[in-house]
């Protein structure tokens, strides 16, 4: 049976056991203990806690793709608890009916209520709609993503082509919905999620590399075009994230590199992270408020690696 990433994550440190859920926090410390010690940086922070960033968008509206799940649904999840209006794009729609009855239940009375969108990025219609779900849109992050781990000599085209279709043409697509009014509006910020595998490559994964190398660039050219607008675009460049896309690839990655499933997290995963842990999706969605804060008007086509140190080597 494939373990999930949760449960291969490692060897149990004192922040608890490697094959802890996502969903559990680190115990209270006890009062009579006084401050807690410094984070250990091997173990997952609290998510109650992980809030570092004060960010206020009432009355913006934000469009996340790929927001049923992951580090979509996490995005869409934080900038909801900052006050914007979430039109969440996802090919799943009970996750995205889930999605709502979360937000409705976190945000507060005064939220607005989740706009659905069940769309199919990788086919036409799907990518015309969310190009015009995306107008209006004061904040943009593009999480949509998938997986496929191959040899090149084994990859499908017909695949390659989705995946490319899906990660790059979609976040253009909603770019491209979105300019007109955040250029009207003069404020707007866009976030890719990106990978860093946008900074870096690894075997068997040509489609979604280029996939993520191609956002880059997209995300430089309409930095460079949208900046007199008042709007910025940058790329989020987390490693590997304890999300169902990870889980899933973890067989893939053991049969690609003929290894068993157990060795994939510890030998192929975070083997090129200093830090040997999974990164935590509220991780991911917290720098992407940052970068949607008056602090950060000035970060604009930037990459910013959340990565362990991956990309120190």
């Amino acid at each position: 049976m494939t373990p999930s990433a949760a449960s291969a994550s490692g060897p149990a440190s004192a922040c608890g056991s490697a094959s802890a859920s996502a969903s559990q926090e680190p115990a209270a410390p006890s009062p009579s203990r006084g401050p807690s010690s410094p984070q250990d940086p091997s173990c997952p922070p609290d998510p109650s806690s992980s809030r570092a960033v004060v960010l206020d968008l009432s009355g913006r509206t934000a469009l996340v793709t790929g927001a049923a799940s992951g580090i979509g649904r996490a995005c869409a999840l934080r900038l909801a608890a900052a006050g914007a209006g979430i039109r969440a794009v996802d090919v799943d729609p009970e996750g995205l009916k889930a999605l709502a009855e979360e937000v409705a239940r976190t945000a507060g009375p005064s939220a607005e209520a989740v706009e659905a969108h069940p769309l199919d990025l990788t086919q036409d219609a799907g990518l015309d709609a969310a190009e015009r779900a995306a107008d209006g849109a004061d904040v943009l992050v593009n999480a949509a993503g998938t997986q496929l781990v191959r040899p090149i000599e084994e990859f499908p085209p017909e695949a390659f082509r989705t995946m490319l279709t899906l990660m790059l043409e979609a976040p253009f697509r909603t770019t491209r919905g979105a300019l007109p009014g955040m250029y009207a509006r003069g404020w707007g910020r866009i976030v890719h999620i990106s990978s860093v595998h946008g900074l870096r490559a690894s075997a068997y994964k040509s489609a979604y590399v280029a996939a993520k190398h191609g956002l880059e660039g997209l995300s430089k050219t309409t930095a460079l075009e949208a900046a007199e607008h008042g709007v910025t675009s940058n790329c989020v460049n987390p490693a590997y994230v304890r999300t169902p896309l990870v889980e899933r690839q973890i067989a893939d990655q053991a049969e690609a590199h003929g290894i068993p499933p157990e060795r994939v997290v510890t030998d192929v995963l975070l083997a090129d992270s200093a830090l040997k842990r999974l990164l935590e999706v509220e991780e991911v969605a917290e720098a992407v408020a940052y970068l949607c804060t008056p602090a950060a008007s000035f970060v604009t086509g930037s990459a910013l690696p959340l990565d362990g140190a991956w990309t120190a080597h």
